[in-house]
């Protein structure tokens, strides 16, 4: 039962996918599956000549894309269904990304005994540098800030 659901979601976003990149104008393709660890169906774009102008300015466009879709699937299926969309291995690069931000901030707090601020990422950006500092012992990471102005502290724990 629980597999024909998840096909079934699969089908209903990769219909929903096209007719919106039909939209766009894009000739990008699609490959569309169903991620269990992240209880999400993935919306791989691929293209050649596309992909800049697919991910936009810091993923913007990639994001627009990805929250289109998930609200396209809530019309059509009746209920939330997380979407992931990503464009080559744009996610996995920005990811490694974070993760070295995170390594970076977390060294310089050690070496300074300073808190070390990082701004200017999103909810989901902020929850990928917390996870990676949540390994280090020595190290606590937390937002601040209210909506536009929140931003991430690195500091060293204390004792």
């Amino acid at each position: 039962m629980v597999k024909a659901k998840e096909k079934n979601l699969v089908e209903v976003c990769r219909k929903l996918a096209k007719e919106l990149l039909q939209l766009m104008g894009s000739k990008a393709n699609l490959e569309v599956t169903h991620d269990k660890a992240n209880e999400a169906i993935v919306v791989n774009l691929q293209t050649d000549e596309e992909t800049g102008l697919l991910i936009g300015h810091h993923g913007e466009t990639l994001l627009a894309i990805q929250a289109a879709l998930g609200m396209m699937m809530k019309q059509k299926v009746g209920e939330w269904v997380r979407v992931i969309a990503n464009v080559g291995d744009w996610r996995e690069k920005q990811e490694s990304h974070l993760k070295e931000l995170a390594r970076e901030a977390s060294q310089r707090a050690k070496e300074t005994g300073k808190p070390q601020p990082i701004y200017n990422l999103t909810p989901a950006q902020r929850r990928i540098v917390h996870l990676e500092l949540a390994l280090d012992p020595e190290i606590v990471s937390e937002s601040t800030g209210e909506g536009e102005e929140r931003y991430l502290v690195v500091s060293l724990k204390k004792t």
